[in-house]
């Protein structure tokens, strides 16, 4: 798998250059693609389950890095915004807004779907389609706009 392969030789960069956020980030996402790599008993990922588990990986940081701003822990909500930089170097860029929009409108015609209720629907088909080119949270969100839209 390239993403393993790129992440063990920029570990030994970040070592070299005692880069300490880079090797403790990279330790932590190695630690989190080995784990499920075990959880599937020893069968190598897709390229595709480990950009799964790298976004899941950024969520997780963005998730800290609100509380430690609701804290008052800056500091800490810093280091989590680094770490996601970091961690998106080895992400397929993502999609703009109008380009999820557009697919999303697709399914809808396509799903036949008018209710709000049929979203779950719609994001799954839309989030199948588009892989790791889009953040499932935003896919929902544009998802659920266009439902609403529909009913006026």
């Amino acid at each position: 798998m390239q993403i393993l392969k790129q992440l063990d030789d920029d570990l030994t960069q970040a070592l070299k250059q005692k880069n300490e956020l880079a090797v403790l980030t990279l330790r932590q996402l190695k630690t989190a693609l080995t784990n499920a790599e075990i959880g599937k008993k020893r069968e190598a990922l897709t390229q595709d389950e480990a950009i799964k588990i790298l976004r899941s990986e950024v969520k997780r940081r963005k998730d800290a890095a609100v509380l430690y701003q609701k804290g008052g822990r800056p500091e800490l909500a810093e280091k989590e915004e680094k770490e996601i930089e970091i961690i998106r170097q080895y992400l397929p860029p993502e999609l703009g807004e109008d380009e999820i929009r557009k697919k999303i409108k697709e399914i809808i015609a396509e799903l036949r779907a008018t209710e709000i209720s049929q979203m779950g629907k719609v994001v799954g088909a839309v989030m199948k389609e588009l892989g790791g080119s889009a953040d499932g949270s935003v896919v929902s969100r544009l998802a659920k706009a266009e439902l609403s839209l529909d009913k006026k």
